[in-house]
């Protein structure tokens, strides 16, 4: 019930905050999202500070002001405070307080009041919280809140309303909440933000279905217990939806994670979702920039090496004004099946997956695992790069296997998916599964999207990390298999084709024949009839 309680007070507090900027002519603009974000992680980060604090000197739960009783230590006694305090709590001064703002809107210049505390908890905390760009600059964790409103004039009363509304209620009682209320709480916050936009660059929200089964067959049960400081990649990020379902898998202090993304909005999310989710220790490896043309993680002038991958990349967009650098020698060992050609026609369409794909597999570590979102066409091409892909991954051995997805598993794209299972170490037999036919398909807004159970999930997951062969949904294959069949990774191209034998006598086979005899040619006389009829009949159309 508190669990309940609180996410209900939570997602009243996200609307109100949306009234406020709807009241101020902000509603559905560009910003809103950020005013929305940033005003909810200050209040997030001084209830979370409090937390902390109360459990480092438990006489501040009894006080009527924790503010002010902190805020009266010595500065000897508040660096201890501050000492004892998990790398993950932002560190806040006494004048950071909601409590302080709220006590100073009166004040003159109240919105630079504001926007000052904000910029200063961000320089404060500028090495832990800030998201780096591939070019080396720091994107702090908050900008000037209150310079999103045009007319100065309403300034002052736009951040007053937006102080009053921070105090209604504390976050302390939800800290030791796990995962799943954090993930929910993520989604409701971004939810009219992160739309997925039906392919353009760093805009997909993985939906849940997708983000869970990767992560269980990854980290199958049994594994995670024997996993330590392992790192956990995605090249196209987004807003950390996979990330976060694989940190939680293997546990978040057994692993660091690692991306790129190339919208700064993405990252800013992204960032967002690791200070809820307890992994503020990787924050310094979020990285805004273009993976493709610029990957930034490495060791020493080599790209790093992943223990674990997953993506959900762009399918198709425009990238022909860097097409040609990427199509080098540098590049060669990296997209090892190619680079994709500009067309002279539909140039957004181009396949911007296979790069991603091939950067994926060259960042695996010796015995590295990757789970990458595709579209389902990849797993059949008959030639080209996916066929190139597929190859290289059946002839070293490193597959593990696919799992076909139904339609509108995405609700705002057709483009049917498969989710494509990367094994370096796997030698032994490949996991194709046809979940196609799975799934209830829902209305969602003025699209329609398929919804898994949580028994079509688990029975997915169950039947891949078991290897398990089910007619017509999944098979068990040899790498030889495979190369037989030109590389299709399709589970229905390997399902045995069962045929009904029956023993007859001769008689009553001459007596079956006979019948099927028979039936076609009623079938043939019948067919004459009817032309030698409609002939007859634009005969005398004709004469007409």
């Amino acid at each position: 019930m508190v669990t309940q309680e609180f996410e209900q007070r939570t997602r009243q507090l996200i609307d109100s905050l949306k009234a406020i900027c709807a009241t101020y002519g902000l509603g559905n603009d560009g910003n809103e999202f950020k005013i929305i974000t940033q005003v909810f992680l200050y209040k997030f980060l001084n209830d979370k500070f409090a937390f902390e604090a109360k459990k480092i000197k438990p006489a501040l739960v009894k006080v009527e002001s924790w503010e002010q009783a902190v805020a009266s230590l010595s500065d000897d006694e508040y660096g201890k405070l501050l000492r004892r305090m998990g790398p993950d709590t932002a560190r806040l001064k006494p004048e950071h307080f909601i409590a302080h703002l709220f006590g100073r809107q009166n004040a003159p210049e109240f919105a630079k009041l504001f926007d000052d505390t904000l910029r200063d908890i961000a320089i404060t905390n500028n090495d832990i919280f800030a998201v780096k760009t591939d070019g080396g600059a720091k994107i702090t964790l908050f900008d000037r809140v209150s310079e999103f409103i045009t007319d100065p004039s309403k300034r002052d009363a736009f951040c007053r309303a937006l102080i009053n509304k921070l105090g209604d209620f504390s976050f302390e009682r939800i800290f030791n909440e796990k995962y799943d209320f954090y993930a929910a709480l993520f989604e409701y916050l971004i939810k009219d933000y992160n739309k997925d936009s039906g392919g353009k660059y760093a805009e997909y929200y993985t939906p849940h279905a997708v983000a869970k089964i990767m992560a269980a067959i990854l980290v199958p049960d049994g594994v995670r217990c024997k996993l330590r400081n392992v790192s956990c990649y995605d090249p196209s990020a987004g807003s950390g939806t996979l990330l976060m379902n694989l940190a939680h898998a293997i546990g978040e202090q057994r692993c660091s994670i690692y991306s790129q993304d190339i919208s700064q909005k993405s990252s800013s999310l992204l960032r967002l979702n690791l200070i809820l989710n307890n992994l503020v220790h990787s924050i310094p490896n979020i990285i805004q920039g273009n993976t493709l043309l610029h990957p930034y993680h490495r060791d020493g002038k080599a790209l790093k090496k992943f223990d674990y991958i997953v993506s959900n990349p762009p399918f198709k967009m425009d990238f022909s004004d860097f097409r040609n650098e990427l199509d080098c020698k540098e590049h060669q060992k990296r997209f090892f099946a190619g680079v994709p050609n500009i067309p002279k026609q539909a140039v957004d369409k181009m396949a911007i997956y296979q790069l991603f794909l091939q950067h994926i597999i060259y960042s695996l570590k010796p015995g590295g695992k990757a789970a990458v979102v595709v579209p389902t066409g990849f797993i059949t091409a008959q030639s080209g790069i996916d066929k190139g892909i597929r190859q290289h991954l059946v002839d070293n051995k490193m597959l593990a296997g696919v799992v076909s997805m139904p339609s509108n598993i995405f609700a705002t794209t057709g483009t049917n998916v498969s989710i494509l299972f990367i094994d370096a170490a796997n030698k032994a037999d490949v996991v194709l599964i046809d979940a196609s036919g799975l799934g209830t398909k829902v209305k969602d807004g003025k699209n329609q999207k398929t919804l898994l159970s949580e028994a079509e999930e688990d029975r997915i997951i169950a039947t891949f990390n078991g290897k398990q062969a089910m007619e017509d949904f999944s098979v068990a294959v040899s790498y030889a298999d495979i190369a037989a069949k030109n590389y299709s990774l399709s589970a229905g191209q390997y399902f045995e084709v069962e045929i009904e034998y029956s023993d007859l006598t001769p008689a009553q086979f001459a007596e079956k024949m006979q019948g099927f005899t028979d039936g076609l040619d009623t079938l043939f006389k019948e067919s004459a009839r009817l032309e030698k009829k409609i002939k007859k009949q634009l005969s005398g159309l004709q004469y007409e």
